[in-house]
Order: C-alpha cells, then sequence, then structure tokens
C-alpha cells in the first residue's frame, strides 16, 4: 500500500479578500500559517518521499512548514508552473462579491465552479519574467478553464507523481483548490458535470491509500 497526501496551501491574502487569485503570487496571512501547521499536525507519523508544488508562494511556503514540522526538509521538492492554480485571466484581484454583482450568480458560479467555463481572458500574457522567464510566450495562458488546467496538471501527475507511487514511494502534492480539484476529478473518475461540487478547504490533508496498481483501496478525502 501507498500513500498519496493533497493539501490546499493555507489561507493567502487574497483568500481573506475575498478576490479572484490565480496566477498573482501572493502570500500566506498569518491564519494561513496556522492551517499549515495544523496540516502538519494532522500528517504526523506519516513519512513521504517527494513533495510536488506549485511556483507560487503560497503553496511553497505551505509545503516548507510541513516539511519542517515534519522534519522532513531533506525529502526532495519539485516545483514546477503545472501545479499552479487555474488562471483567472482577467478576474485576477478582483472581489468575488463585486463580479456577481456586476455579472450574475450564475454567470460567476459557471466561471468558478463548472469544468468548461471560462473567465474573461487578459488582453496578453503575463511577461515571462521570474519562474516563467524560459517561457515560449504562446504558452502562457490568458484564461483557464478547469478543463484547459486540468490539461497541464494531469500530465504532470502522470509522468511525476504515479511512477513514485508505483515504485511504493508516498508522494505529497502541496498546490491550489482548482489544482486539487482536477487531481481528484482524473483519481477518482468523477465526471465533468459532477466535479462542479467538489470543494477543497484551505490546510485540509486528502489522504489516499493505493494498491500497486494504483487502484484506491480506501479514500480518506473527508476525513479531515
Amino acid at each position: 500500500m501507498v500513500k498519496l497526501v493533497m493539501v490546499r496551501h493555507g489561507e493567502s491574502i487574497a483568500n481573506a479578500l475575498n478576490q479572484y487569485t490565480g496566477w498573482n503570487d501572493v502570500d500566506l496571512t498569518h491564519e494561513g500559517v496556522m492551517q499549515a501547521h495544523e496540516a502538519a499536525k494532522k500528517l504526523k507519523g506519516f513519512y513521504f518521499e517527494h513533495v510536488h508544488t506549485s511556483v507560487l508562494q503560497r503553496a511553497i511556503k505551505t509545503a516548507y512548514i510541513i516539511q519542517d514540522d515534519l522534519d522532513l526538509n531533506y525529502v526532495p521538492i519539485t516545483k514546477t508552473w503545472r501545479l499552479n492554480e487555474r488562471h483567472y485571466g482577467a478576474l485576477r484581484g478582483l472581489n468575488k462579491d463585486d463580479t456577481r454583482k456586476e455579472y450574475g450568480l450564475e454567470q460567476v458560479h459557471l466561471w468558478r465552479r463548472s469544468f468548461y467555463s471560462v473567465p474573461p481572458a487578459l488582453s496578453k500574457p503575463d511577461p515571462t519574467t521570474g519562474p516563467y522567464k524560459y517561457f515560449d510566450q504562446n504558452m502562457m495562458p490568458v484564461a483557464e478553464s478547469l478543463y484547459e488546467a486540468y490539461q497541464r496538471i494531469i500530465p504532470y501527475y502522470v509522468d511525476h507523481v504515479a511512477p513514485g507511487l508505483l515504485d511504493g514511494k508516498n508522494q505529497l502534492i502541496v498546490a491550489h483548490g482548482s489544482t486539487i480539484r482536477a487531481l481528484i476529478k482524473y483519481i477518482e473518475g468523477i465526471s465533468d458535470k459532477d466535479i462542479d461540487g467538489v470543494e477543497v478547504a484551505n490546510g485540509t490533508p486528502l489522504v489516499y491509500d493505493f494498491d500497486d496498481k494504483l487502484n484506491i483501496i480506501n479514500d480518506n478525502r473527508q476525513r479531515y
């Protein structure tokens, strides 16, 4: 039996302000830091052999806190844009309640929860600087549906996480709400329609036990 644990980062400044975040690189709040420590407490005694996270600081800092609290700082960590949050395009930085007033409850719900709905796009991609400085700008999104984010997230899981699991090595993913929803959809075989109802709380570990063929033995997604 091998375990996969996924944790959404602790509360971010944008979460606290009820803003769309996406690829905006915002820090954790004090509450978010406490949530990361609490996640580590729930994982006490758990050993993992690789950590996977995004290139966004709220996820990276959450991963570092968990590693530090579990005395597992020596475990390798991979940071990849493929585990970034969904790109919220022109909604980034806007207050969610304000967009509900402007666009209506139904439209905002579709943008946030449906699998295929794409939020309003940026006029051009973000600059290819920092963690994206080696990117072809044609690869940079201007907005993403969950489906489009799924297309970059799942190949990373298949190529870099699943091989470790198949080798009997526990894996930890510390990422974002939409990232983890996409992974849950893939792992559990959830339909395009039903993924709408899946919620992922900040700092709450989701635990999967797999057999040697990566069939789920027991799903502790709701345990914590």
